[in-house]
């Protein structure tokens, strides 16, 4: 029987196959071993430091060996880990830490510790951990120690991860284990899963598609997984062919740039390429099977539900790429109208919503966002438009929400617009989503000026920037308008604005060097 909590699993490895490979970047490796004992250590410091059952600790690692570690160590302590995406600004940073009260953070060793200091003390963190996370296998600073009490059950809260609303602030997901370790169960029968895959994830460790794809299922599965640091496309086809890695977990962005950049590169060896997070795209997926031969499996779901369908690696190869595979009957898929009545048969076109083991608790102290986000009769809403035929085939068709879909990331449009309106400068602003071979889309802003004031993309990009704005939300493509078209209802009329997306930005946007 799999284990249910990631405590028992890594132990298990631990004592087994202590010498075999955890995790690996870069040029450096965390053994089951090191893994095991470095949970320990960290859960022992977050004992020494008299937590209590389910009090929180904000993690805020880069992708390596120690932010799994740390995920680990807040289990063994009974702790609730707060995940933060390594590239948040401070204001994101900060409405998280109001919505969760954490008493502790665990930070990486090279971010210098008067800085990491002053940043808690700005957020009101008491307490400071700080992890090496740099060349070498990790590490902890010195401090207090003791015994754990109880770690966090398969089906309690464990972790609390942030996702994008619409209105731009982020909402707390609250996550337990046993959705994850489902969510395992469905991924390794639908890619016919190994016990001797090379696992690789690049989607960041915090983020629903991260946490399965890099935290959960390798060590489910017993496997080792190669991560960066830092996304870089070259690198990772390199670190593919070096490892000879079989199943890599990527949004399409990251699988179509890693394509791109493998020129004289030998990727021959991956059998499975799980993907999801965005639509696919069909010519790149395509492009992606006949270059390696493997399967690209997509699966439709959100941090929040876990999954509502997926394709399996026996699903013919235009199911596979063109649909986000048959409705999971676990998951008991179901379909509404816009004003959130079902629609009879759960056939046809409408907005999915499901109930099963794969999803959330949903939003952590967000009663107006759970509101939004379940049914009168319990059952979670997805934001997209979608199909289900009489087979149960699903297929993305449109989304409900205002939401722009870089490299996999939700950025929502009107918490863009309301950053761009703080300029002095900006009189209307309106963010849509600019086509782009390399992530799908991209953040484009079509700004109204005050009267006798102009403005060029740096200016915008230099004030998010003094405002702490996390750089996935800043623009990448401006237009700078006499007035923006208003609709009939006094309102900027957007769809006329994406109507023209290619005269405004095919030759008149402006892409500064940003990730």
């Amino acid at each position: 029987m799999v284990p249910s909590t990631l405590d028992h699993k890594v132990r298990s490895l631990a004592a087994g196959r202590p010498t075999d490979d955890a995790y690996r970047w870069g040029d450096t490796a965390l053994t089951w071993s090191g893994y095991d004992a470095l949970g320990d250590a960290i859960a022992e410091r977050l004992a020494g430091m008299r937590v209590r059952y389910g009090q929180r600790a904000v993690v805020l690692l880069p992708d390596g060996g120690a932010v799994h570690a740390a995920l680990l160590g807040c289990e063994r302590a009974g702790v609730v880990s707060v995940g933060v995406g390594w590239r948040a600004g401070e204001r994101e940073l900060a409405s998280l830490v109001a919505k969760t009260s954490p008493t502790i953070a665990i930070m990486p060793e090279s971010t210098r510790l008067g800085a990491a200091r002053s940043l808690c003390g700005r957020l009101g963190i008491a307490n400071l951990i700080t992890v090496h996370d740099g060349d070498g296998s990790p590490g902890l600073d010195e401090g207090p120690t003791a015994k754990p009490l109880q770690p966090v059950g398969p089906s309690e809260l464990c972790m609390l991860n942030s996702t994008s609303g619409t209105t731009g602030l982020p909402k707390c997901v609250m996550q337990t284990q046993d959705r994850w370790f489902y969510f395992h169960e469905l991924a390794a029968e639908f890619g016919e899963l190994q016990r001797d895959e090379v696992w690789m994830s690049v989607v960041p460790a915090p983020f629903g598609f991260g946490l399965w794809t890099s935290h959960y299922s390798p060590t489910i599965l017993g496997v080792p997984c190669v991560v960066q640091r830092k996304f870089d496309s070259r690198a990772a086809a390199e670190l593919i062919e070096r490892h000879r890695v079989t199943v890599l977990c990527a949004v399409s962005s990251q699988f179509a740039m890693i394509l791109d950049q493998a020129e004289g590169l030998d990727l021959s060896s991956l059998r499975v390429l799980f993907t999801g997070g965005e639509r696919l795209p069909i010519a790149k997926a395509r492009a992606f099977e006949e270059a390696t031969g493997c399967a690209v499996l997509n699966f439709y779901g959100s941090n929040e539900t876990g999954l509502l369908s997926g394709t399996r690696v026996s699903d013919p190869l235009e199911k596979r790429i063109r649909t986000g595979g048959r409705c999971i009957p676990g998951m008991q898929v179901r379909l509404y109208d816009e004003q959130r009545h079902r629609i009879p048969g759960d056939q046809g076109i409408g907005r999915p919503a499901c109930r099963g083991r794969a999803t959330s608790p949903g939003y952590f102290d967000d009663d107006s966002a759970n509101d939004e986000l379940f049914t009168d009769d319990g059952w979670m809403l997805m934001g997209d438009i979608v199909e289900i035929d009489d087979d149960g085939w699903l297929t993305v068709i449109g989304r409900s929400a205002d939401f722009i879909v870089r490299g996999g990331k939700n950025i929502s449009a009107p918490a863009v617009e309301e950053e761009v309106l703080t300029h002095p400068d900006v009189a209307f602003a309106a963010a849509i989503a600019v086509p782009d071979t390399a992530l799908g889309e991209r953040v484009g802003i079509c700004i109204q000026p005050r009267h006798g004031h102009s403005l060029e993309l740096g200016d915008i990009t230099e004030h998010l920037d003094r405002r702490g704005v996390s750089k996935e939300w800043w623009p990448e493509h401006i237009a700078v308008l006499n007035a923006l078209p208003i609709s009939s209802g006094g309102k900027i009329a957007k769809a006329e604005l994406r109507a023209r997306v290619t005269e405004l930005f095919g030759d008149h946007g402006h892409r500064p060097d940003a990730g």
